[in-house]
């Protein structure tokens, strides 16, 4: 737990700016037809890039995303479409993706999706991850992240999951930004992300992450109120870690089965409980990004098949940047590198 202890000197330091220490996807089947988005674009400049889809949702005339009645600022709390729930007259039947689905991006051809990409300001066209393991791989605790009295019943602490493809996964934690850009960003892109959600920051706006799930973002465990757990006894961690996974699983349908300790900090106690409450597995992260730069767990500062990117929801007035930025900056470094991101979920 040496690294485990080095975290926990700058965790108060980090909680006063409520950034967590470094070193810290979703599915297809419910998109928006991006050849709907793309119509007014492409008209008569691509001939036949899109494949024909349904369940979707088509743009206007003038080629805007229709973004959905409910599931954004604004949204009363416990809104939430992806739960099946519609908020009111008018609203679309949610359509949640299904794992393991192929992209929807790979149905398209290589033109339009490099429009897509020049769309969103990206310098070049993302890759496509290969098709997720028929048998995920078995995952255990990296070394250095043991806890005392610990065995192979709690469930894995681990950085970067075993994997010989050259994917990457993108995770976001907390919640308190909720931009309808960013849903709007990734579905169009079609680039998988898995959220590891607290509840203080989002049980203002359960509906905009009720969108994100129906888009194929899987919703994970961040705790109720983002402490530092190794500092609370027993119950209280029990309370922060299993009454999310009831709130949860009661606003958006299904419990979570991966959990992310805040600031990356844990004890013995805390493995124990979440594997009481349902966790099958604690993802980390090998790399954190910013909208202006990444910080790197390993020394040769470089991405390695299978690592997980922590980033979070905020916004400008915390970084300076919209998830937008963020995102631009984190395909950047992934594509560069020659890696497609991938979706946690089907890989763990």
């Amino acid at each position: 737990m040496q690294l485990v202890r080095q975290n926990e000197k700058n965790t108060m330091k980090r909680r006063r700016s409520g950034t967590p220490p470094s070193g810290r996807g979703r599915s297809p089947g419910g998109h928006r037809p991006v050849c709907a988005v793309l119509a007014a674009l492409l008209v008569a400049a691509v001939g036949s890039g899109c494949a024909s889809g349904s369940g979707g949702q088509a743009g206007g005339e003038d080629g805007h995303w229709e973004r959905p009645v409910v599931g954004f600022p604004g949204a009363e709390a416990g809104t939430n479409p992806g739960a099946g729930h519609p908020g009111g007259p008018g609203e679309r039947a949610p359509q949640v993706r299904e794992p393991g689905e192929a992209h929807e991006n790979a149905k398209l051809s290589p033109a339009v999706r490099a429009m897509l990409a020049k769309k969103w300001g990206l310098d070049r066209t993302p890759l496509i991850a290969p098709a997720p393991p028929v048998v995920k791989p078995r995952i255990t605790t990296r070394e250095g992240f043991e806890v005392e009295d610990g065995d192979d019943s709690l469930p894995p602490v681990f950085t970067t999951v075993p994997t010989k493809d050259r994917v990457v996964f993108l995770t976001i934690d907390d919640g308190s930004e909720k931009d309808p850009e960013l849903l709007q960003m990734m579905d169009e892109l079609d680039i998988p992300y898995s959220a590891f959600l607290s509840d203080y920051e989002v049980s203002d706006n359960y509906g905009y992450f009720g969108e994100a799930q129906r888009l194929g973002v899987a919703l994970n465990n961040h705790t109720l109120t983002h402490p530092y757990l190794p500092g609370l006894p027993y119950t209280e961690q029990k309370r922060e870690i299993c009454h999310q996974q009831d709130i949860i699983e009661k606003q958006f349908g299904k419990r979570p089965v991966l959990f992310r300790p805040p600031y990356g900090n844990y004890n013995g106690d805390t493995l124990r409980i979440a594997r009481s409450c349902g966790i099958k597995a604690v993802p980390l992260w090998n790399v954190e990004a910013f909208p202006d730069h990444m910080e790197w767990r390993e020394a040769d500062e470089d991405l390695h098949p299978g690592d997980i990117i922590l980033t979070h929801f905020r916004g400008r007035g915390e970084w300076g940047g919209s998830m937008a930025d963020l995102v631009r900056a984190v395909m950047k470094t992934v594509t560069d590198r020659g890696y497609a991101v991938a979706r946690l979920e089907d890989y763990v």
